[in-house]
């Protein structure tokens, strides 16, 4: 199924979600399966170091297939958030619309020092 038209929306659910790495892989923070009938706009992805002495990178992909799968295109990349402090990757002001079969994908320089949180809204035309 392709996109649904959002023109002729019968549904917008908002949707806040988060994750703490525990390692220094890529993770999976949102994804969106092929032929699910929804497409998500992205509210806000914000990464917050709950570290309180050292700085660590963050990387933030949009990727061309869900589930972390497929070529992964930077939104943000090796950026570094310094200790105690928050890095806002994306808001509203920037349009991101995760379409069927695509997924975000995020990585920390450290185990367990960021703290990623987004915001996003499920919108439906079925």
């Amino acid at each position: 199924m392709a996109n649904p038209n959002i023109v002729a929306v019968t549904s917008i659910l908002g949707k806040t979600d988060y994750l703490t790495p525990a390692n220094t892989s890529a993770n999976v923070l949102l994804t969106n399966a092929a032929s699910s009938g929804t497409v998500l706009k992205i509210n806000q992805i914000v990464a917050a170091n709950v570290d309180g002495t050292s700085a660590t990178n963050c990387t933030v992909t949009l990727n061309s297939a869900a589930a972390g799968g497929g070529t992964a295109y930077p939104i943000v990349s090796t950026v570094s958030v310094p200790a105690d402090a928050s890095l806002i990757v994306t808001d509203k002001t920037t349009a991101i619309y995760l379409e069927e079969d695509r997924s975000i994908v995020v990585t920390s320089g450290s185990a367990n020092d960021l703290s990623f949180t987004i915001s996003y809204e499920i919108i439906s035309s079925s």
